[in-house]
């Protein structure tokens, strides 16, 4: 018998749900009890988690108390915290049955996307309208907050986009990600990730080897996004195909990037000359995102002189491009790096 269910044999066997309206006085402080069905019983095992692992972590994060019993979980608590419970318990569900993975990352995602929840009904919003998604050849990607979501949706509408936020929000890997789905469902043609080669507050001195030799330490995270989409046989025959161009921000200069997704990363080390030179690379059949952390600047002069927020500041507002500006709320690796970035962006704050 597993935690749960000896715990829940201890409770009473009524079923009844009550869960209190939103705006009743003092509602946080009010108690309610639901219990949830499940008809898929084949995905319960991934639901609960090893040793009921995934019901314990929302119990942690919502101070609630859940109870499985065969293909049923009662959840008890703080009314809108129980409301959240069941609706990451029911939208880990849905997903599950369409083969996605749940995963503790997915399941804080999951959780931090609840913070509004719907007291009647699940956290899908609106059922006539299509899913966000990014199917790749490894793996499907769906967003883990509010803010991805509409980050996929300009990846897939705007010509020119620009992800500002700090680490750990997705920007660059959901717009790898988008990038190698048009590449494989043949809408681009070509595949070019660039950065600026600026060193993070360091002195590496010469670096051996030739010209990919010495940059590609600096592009290393576009690699890694990109083996995460794709089996690496296929990135490295179209990488030698040229397909697929990794190169530094310094080799756009003079070029017409038609047919092309093509992506900067750590933007906010680029001058105000590189930015106007990168973006009007721009050519027909062509999608361009800028990504970087407007906080984290290297290069001489410091966020006075970066060119990511020159190009917002005169940009924003223009059609065709978009702005999704991230926060430490929307960091979807481990919980502790968005408690570092507040910690960091807070009173105190480095200039």
């Amino acid at each position: 018998m597993s935690r749960k269910s000896s715990r829940a044999d201890d409770r009473s066997s009524d079923h009844a749900a009550t869960i209190a309206h939103p705006d009743a006085p003092d509602d946080r402080e009010r108690r309610a009890r639901i219990e949830i069905g499940f008809d898929e019983q084949a995905v319960l095992g991934a639901l609960f988690g090893q040793f009921d692992a995934n019901l314990v972590q929302i119990e942690n994060r919502l101070g609630v108390y859940i109870a499985a019993r065969g293909d049923k979980v009662v959840i008890e608590g703080a009314t809108e915290e129980v409301a959240r419970a069941r609706d990451v318990l029911l939208k880990m569900h849905e997903k599950l049955l369409t083969g996605e993975e749940m995963d503790a990352g997915a399941i804080e995602a999951l959780i931090a996307m609840s913070s509004e929840p719907t007291l009647e009904g699940i956290i899908t919003g609106d059922a006539k309208a299509p899913p966000i998604m990014i199917r790749t050849r490894k793996k499907t990607i769906t967003p883990r907050s509010a803010m991805q979501g509409d980050y996929m949706r300009l990846l897939a509408s705007q010509d020119v986009i620009f992800a500002l936020g700090p680490a750990g929000t997705g920007k660059t890997y959901l717009a790898v990600a988008q990038a190698v789905s048009q590449l494989i469902t043949g809408s681009v043609q070509r595949l070019i990730l660039s950065r600026p080669a600026v060193e993070a507050g360091e002195r590496l001195g010469f670096l051996p080897g030739d010209m990919k030799e010495k940059v590609d330490p600096y592009l290393r995270p576009l690699y890694d996004a990109l083996y995460d989409c794709m089996p690496p046989e296929q990135v490295d025959r179209r990488i030698a195909s040229g397909e697929i161009e990794i190169a530094p921000i310094a080799f756009m200069r003079g070029r017409t990037l038609a047919d092309a997704f093509v992506i900067l990363d750590e933007a906010q080390n680029t001058t105000r000359e590189q930015m106007k030179m990168f973006l009007t690379r721009f050519g027909q059949n062509s999608r361009m995102v800028v990504c970087g952390d407007p906080k984290q600047v290297d290069i001489p002069g410091g966020p006075g002189q970066s060119g990511l927020h020159d190009a917002v500041t005169r940009l924003e507002g223009v059609e065709g491009v978009g702005v999704t500006r991230f926060t430490a709320a929307d960091v979807v690796r481990h919980p502790i790096v968005g408690r570092i970035v507040e910690a960091y962006e807070g009173e105190g704050a480095l200039p």
